[in-house]
């Protein structure tokens, strides 16, 4: 029996951004987090956060985020478009694991499009895993929802 390795890089931050915003210009913000911002974060990840601040990008109503996350033991680093409070875009950008690669497909990744975050700060729809792939699917949605809630207090 052959392991299947899809470990690599699938498209850099850079072009990312570029492809999503159009070649128009955008700009980069910080989000420093504040104590409750650390919690609800950390509520969200089941963990600390290993970040004391997050970079965005944002034009107009628009905004993108790129976070990493464990999954099983490596990170996965993943795009996360957000216009009008709702996804427009998940890509995985980076995987480093062994296994659970299936989560970089769009058959998988256009579940996201269209989700928020609920008053109990989950997403708003459902999101079907994927077997094989519990832990990479998991923390795809730790990051959707973190941009989600990053997003809406990116103003504050």
């Amino acid at each position: 029996m052959q392991t299947v390795y899809a470990k690599g890089i699938y498209q850099t931050p850079q072009a990312f951004l570029e492809e999503n915003f159009n070649g128009h210009t955008f700009t980069q913000k910080t989000i420093w987090l504040n104590k409750e911002n650390k919690q609800a974060i950390s509520g969200i990840l089941q963990h600390q956060p290993q970040f004391i601040r997050v970079k965005y990008w944002s034009l107009g109503t628009k905004s993108a985020w790129i976070l990493d996350e464990i999954g099983k033991e490596k990170a996965i680093t993943v795009g996360i478009i957000i216009d009008q409070l709702s996804i427009q875009k998940l890509k995985v950008l980076t995987f480093r694991e062994s296994r659970g690669w299936e989560v970089k497909h769009d058959f998988f990744t256009h579940q996201f499009s269209g989700l928020k975050l609920n008053d109990q700060q989950q997403l708003s729809e459902t999101v079907n895993g994927i077997s094989g792939a519990t832990l990479s699917v998991r923390a795809l949605k730790k990051m959707a929802r973190v941009a989600l809630y990053l997003n809406n207090h990116r103003g504050q």
